[in-house]
């Protein structure tokens, strides 16, 4: 049998990350009002059944590569696009606006979706979820949604970085611009084809250009799966839902083991606010990095990105079998 050093460097692996990985099912997945969720599967499932969830502006392409790392650890893993984002069709006439009705629709979206996703087969059960996908995961098993062996919050949005807005001024324009029916107009512009913006944008994202520049190509050649900026709305529903779950009793209850991974140079992200939430979930298991790590810890230059990983398998070794 070979050595667990063997399989990670053999599954850590370099791949083609502007190509789909040969022999994975993309299909579409619909919600219980017909909404079509743009879903991808790849892997049979020796080690068992993952479901990776990503962030708010992502797509399943982002994260071919972690998906691709878990099937060769032996996960059958399966991603999809939340609802108005990626391949999964959007909620306003604008292509680019990330608008969202109520945080409850994606929630209810990640609860159709896992329930058929536990019949696919057996053995242990894991998700690993970015972000937006980070407080999705979490929201949903404080609400009671039957959970996995184990789960892992990367970079999870358990609050927002507002600054240089105190949040509470941050909520008094959100809710000032939804009561004036800007609700599904972009939050802010973004320039699509402003170099300094996509530096700057780089830079709050991960430490890798070449990285970020798949990002990029993956939205140059499918302009479909492209997004900007969030809606009004979606801001508020963020701000408000961040707030419940950080403060409510429900997230107290949560018994999952737990693995957080954040990073104190953060800038999307409250890190203040995902310690203390972790503190509040007895099975909860959080690491810190440092200013190596930016938002997107799975998408770092290797020495984070390969450091995460050996964590994550780690604790799903321990806690998912």
């Amino acid at each position: 049998m070979d050595s667990p050093d063997f399989q990670f460097a053999h599954a850590a692996l370099p791949i083609d990350r502007r190509a789909w990985p040969v022999g994975g099912r993309l299909d579409y997945w619909h919600a219980a009002d017909g909404w079509a969720i743009r879903r991808y599967r790849l892997g049979d499932g020796a080690r068992g059944r993952m479901l990776v969830l990503g962030g708010r502006g992502d797509m399943i392409e982002k994260y071919l590569e972690v998906v691709h790392y878990w099937v060769m650890r032996g996960w059958a893993v399966t991603s999809f696009d939340w609802r108005g984002q990626g391949g999964s069709g959007r909620l306003t006439d604008d292509p680019l606006c990330g608008h969202i009705n109520d945080f409850a629709d994606y929630i209810t979206d990640l609860k159709g979706i896992a329930e058929e996703w536990r019949k696919e087969g057996h053995g242990p059960t894991a998700m690993v979820a970015h972000s937006m996908g980070g407080h999705m995961l979490v929201r949903a098993l404080a609400e009671g949604m039957p959970p996995p062996d184990a789960a892992v919050a990367v970079a999870p949005m358990l609050g927002l970085h507002s600054a240089p807005l105190p949040r509470w001024l941050a909520v008094a324009i959100a809710r000032v611009m939804v009561a004036r029916g800007h609700g599904k107009k972009r939050a802010w512009t973004q320039k699509e084809h402003s170099e300094r913006l996509r530096r700057l944008r780089q830079k709050r994202l991960t430490h890798d250009p070449d990285r970020y520049a798949d990002e990029l190509w993956w939205r140059d050649h499918s302009r479909e799966i492209a997004l900007g900026p969030p809606s009004w709305n979606w801001v508020l529903q963020a701000l408000e839902s961040t707030r419940a779950l950080a403060e409510g009793e429900a997230v107290a209850q949560i018994a999952t083991p737990l693995l957080i991974l954040a990073t104190s140079a953060d800038q999307l992200v409250s890190t203040p606010v995902i310690r203390r939430v972790a503190a509040r979930i007895a099975g909860a298991h959080l690491h810190v990095y440092g200013p190596e790590a930016a938002h997107e810890i799975l998408r770092e230059l290797d020495p984070v990105r390969l450091d995460a990983l050996r964590r994550i398998d780690a604790f799903l070794d321990e806690n998912a079998r």
